[in-house]
């Protein structure tokens, strides 16, 4: 049972710990296709789109510090409910036994 309850430590921490943090991430780039009809005269020009919204370095960094803030708290907190559970299936164990 203590090597269980190891394990399971272990891989809660591990997955707090490795998670692929957003700013990490590699931004997905859209792929330009020129689009050709088999029957007309003149191939079709790929349509441009407008560009999208322009974001601010500054405030995607700092929403991403506080996205990143939040899920360490989280996880802390859960690695803490954890630990109240299984210590109270040990003192519920050892209570068990002398009875």
């Amino acid at each position: 049972m203590a090597k269980l309850r190891g394990l399971v430590l272990v891989g809660l921490l591990g997955a707090l710990l490795f998670t692929a943090s957003p700013a990490l991430a590699e931004p997905v780039r859209p792929v330009a296709v020129a689009v050709t009809v088999p029957h007309a005269v003149a191939p079709v020009a790929a349509q441009t789109q407008p560009p999208g919204p322009v974001l601010d370095p500054a405030e995607t960094d700092k929403a991403n510090s506080e996205k990143t803030k939040n899920k360490l708290i989280a996880g802390l907190v859960a690695v803490v409910l954890l630990g109240i559970v299984i210590w109270g299936r040990r003192i519920r164990a050892k209570r068990a036994k002398k009875a």
